[in-house]
């Protein structure tokens, strides 16, 4: 299956584990929980699907990769202590705390949280002294005499042999323990993920054309070969801070992360014409609506790589707007009640507005603190409590050059700074709206009945920024291609259903 099902799968068997009975008792007891293994090969996203688990679930994620573990290291070292049997005494070997146990028990100190999940990865690559005890693990869920705490669901992770040399086949009695998943690469769904996370157009747009290169793990008589998702993603995220920067992309750097030459040369040169075209083509001009006659003519008559190309560099223009107003909306929502809060407070002349909003700070920086440590914090969240920290901060501060002023006279101060940050969001929602419905009309005059269309609606209705800023604020241009093109998928729909009647003679 794909990485989108597999999470899916992972998450409600977390759910259903979870699940307590009216004595809150959890109605599968933690030696009858069989632990998930996700089979599939290196790079796939298996590690980034368990963390967005755990912060959609709110709960802790401790991450062990098992391949740098000893015996010692994951059993614990043994000591000698002394007990008494039938009133004589004996010398017993017992062991100290697994390190991999302890830490599930440091961050339920640490952060408070009471459930999660432990993640093991590569768990088939274990070294030989280490089998026996993960084997034992895997089917009563402790090492040496410790075992992990209830409420921690155990997910483990391997690659298949293909993959790894150093794989242990599992015996039957290992498999029937366990929950197996496999996974295999999807670029179609790995494309949604990266939707949202931002990922650099000219990647986006290169695997649109050439999917295949998507993902290579083989051994040629040249070598080992890797390009996986996770190389994909890093080299994103390099090539922002080289833009960022001023530093030139080049086919050495991007050679470092997609590890074959044929691949690493291909997107090298399709970044030298995307960089071309991101130059060629005035963004700014087309988001507002002032595209000259020339830049629309040459777009439309453009070849299929350069079109997906501008329309890679729009969408991403149009991404990160849309982006940036979700957050401004959550960072505005969230301080309204914060602010509620504090005003209903300071009805008593007594109450320090200063005080008040030093706690909620203090707070916040908790949550984001803890967040990070039990590894229960979605990007999103992050991003928001940074955002809501800046503004909490700078309220206080204003509040504290005024004196601190008492009761509402506090507050007015605060109201005037949150409603001049309201004025800079509903100026920039007309913005991003003023983008969309431009990027539509630009659209209509450059690719008048292409497919182009269908792509700019097919990336604004999969994008969830897209999806959530289109469901509060609209976009008439939008709805009225997106109907149009349900009709046309309808009508295929319809055509392939005839085409797969079997006519009975």
């Amino acid at each position: 299956m794909n990485i989108r099902d597999a999470k899916e799968q992972i998450k409600n068997a977390i759910i259903a584990y979870f699940t307590k009975d009216e004595y809150g008792e959890y109605r599968i007891a933690i030696e009858d929980q069989r632990p998930v293994f996700l089979m599939g090969p290196p790079g796939i996203g298996k590690t980034a699907i368990m963390q967005q688990i755990a912060s959609e679930l709110g709960v802790g994620l401790v991450s062990y990769s098992m391949t740098h573990h000893t015996r010692q290291s994951a059993l614990g070292l043994p000591y000698i202590r002394t007990k008494s049997y039938g009133g004589r005494e004996y010398s017993v070997s017992e062991y100290t705390m697994s390190e991999i146990i302890a830490s599930v028990y440091d961050m339920m100190e640490d952060t408070g949280v009471r459930e999660g999940i432990l993640f093991l990865d590569e768990i088939n690559c274990v070294s030989e002294t280490l089998a026996p005890s993960m084997l034992q693990f895997l089917q009563y869920k402790t090492f040496g005499r410790h075992r992990v705490p209830d409420g921690w669901i155990v997910v483990t992770a391997g690659n298949p042999p293909e993959y790894n040399n150093s794989v242990r086949e599992f015996d039957t009695v290992t498999w029937d323990r366990l929950k197996r998943i496999d996974i295999e690469p999807d670029y179609t769904i790995w494309k949604e993920y990266a939707l949202d996370r931002g990922v650099h157009p000219a990647i986006s747009t290169y695997l649109d054309i050439k999917s295949r290169d998507f993902y290579i793990v083989e051994t040629t008589v040249e070598g080992k070969t890797i390009v996986t998702a996770r190389a994909w993603l890093n080299l994103s995220d390099m090539i922002r801070l080289y833009e960022q920067n001023g530093i030139t992309v080049d086919e050495k750097m991007i050679g470092q992360y997609l590890q074959d030459g044929r691949v690493s040369k291909s997107f090298a040169n399709y970044y030298d014409l995307f960089s071309k075209y991101r130059s060629d083509y005035q963004i700014d001009d087309i988001l507002s609506g002032k595209a000259d006659a020339a830049i629309i003519e040459r777009a439309g008559a453009a070849k299929y790589d350069e079109r997906l190309s501008l329309l890679g560099l729009i969408l991403d223009r149009v991404g990160a707007d849309l982006r940036r107003n979700f957050y401004d909306e959550q960072i505005l929502t969230e301080e309204r009640g914060i602010f509620s809060r504090i005003r209903t407070e300071l009805e008593d002349p007594s109450a320090s507005a200063l005080k008040l909003l030093n706690e909620v700070i203090s707070g916040k920086k908790n949550e984001l603190e803890n967040g990070k440590r039990s590894n229960s914090l979605s990007d999103d969240r992050r991003r928001m409590l940074h955002g809501t920290i800046s503004d909490l901060e700078a309220a206080a501060k204003a509040v504290a050059q005024a004196g601190d002023p008492p009761g509402l006279e506090a507050f007015d101060i605060i109201r005037k700074d949150f409603n001049a940050r309201r004025a800079d969001y509903l100026r920039h929602t007309e913005k991003v709206s003023s983008e969309l419905e431009n990027m539509f009309v630009f659209a209509e005059k450059a690719f008048a009945g292409g497919q182009e269309m269908l792509i700019i609606v097919t990336e604004l209705t999969k994008g969830s920024y897209a999806a959530h800023f289109i469901s509060r604020h609209g976009c008439g241009k939008y709805f009225e291609h997106n109907k149009e093109l349900l009709f046309y998928e309808r009508q295929n729909e319809i055509l392939r259903e005839i085409e797969e009647i079997d006519l009975q003679e």
